[in-house]
């Protein structure tokens, strides 16, 4: 008798819990109108219209956020936008869905680069290589990436001169 509340209470526990997993979806049954919008998304791309594309694929993730495709589209047109800071994050999304997509690793090695983290670049395709175990394409562009090097900085900013009051010295400022 003394043991009945807390049978009752473990079994019922173990009926909820086995009962909400039979509801979900396996991860690699992704939603179909996920897939079709990101491969629209890809005819947008190639068309030329990114942001088009940009919303195609958020569209996209909205519908299934669990579409790793989707999240590496969306960093490539991040990226094509020159924005590798959003291409890093959404690269790192595509990698919490599947650690060792190589490429993902690539194509955030080359965001990384891109915005001059060439160190965490060489990070990445490490673990590319370990994964690949030979030669694969994506250690290939990662390591081309490297080796090219980021963009040039490029400073719009000219030198301000400031004239001093009587008796100082000019100063020169860069913003």
């Amino acid at each position: 008798m003394r043991f009945s509340p807390v049978a009752v209470a473990l079994s019922l526990t173990l009926a909820i819990a086995s009962s909400a997993g039979q509801g979900q979806r396996p991860d690699d049954q992704i939603n179909p109108k996920s897939v079709a919008l990101v491969q629209q998304a890809d005819a947008a791309r190639r068309a030329g219209n990114l942001v088009g594309a940009n919303d195609l694929l958020e569209t996209a993730l909205a519908v299934d956020p669990r579409n790793r495709a989707a999240f590496i589209a969306l960093a490539g047109v991040a990226r094509q936008q020159e924005l590798p800071g959003k291409a890093i994050r959404l690269y790192r999304e595509a990698l919490a869905l599947e650690p060792n997509d190589t490429a993902a690793l690539a194509g955030q090695g080359e965001a990384m680069v891109q915005k001059g983290a060439v160190e965490r670049a060489r990070a990445n395709l490490a673990r590319i290589k370990t994964l690949c175990k030979v030669d694969c394409a994506p250690a290939t562009e990662l390591s081309a990436a490297i080796v090219k090097g980021p963009p040039p900085a490029v400073v719009t900013a000219q030198a301000t001169t400031v004239v001093p009051p009587k008796g100082k010295e000019a100063t020169t400022t860069r913003p």
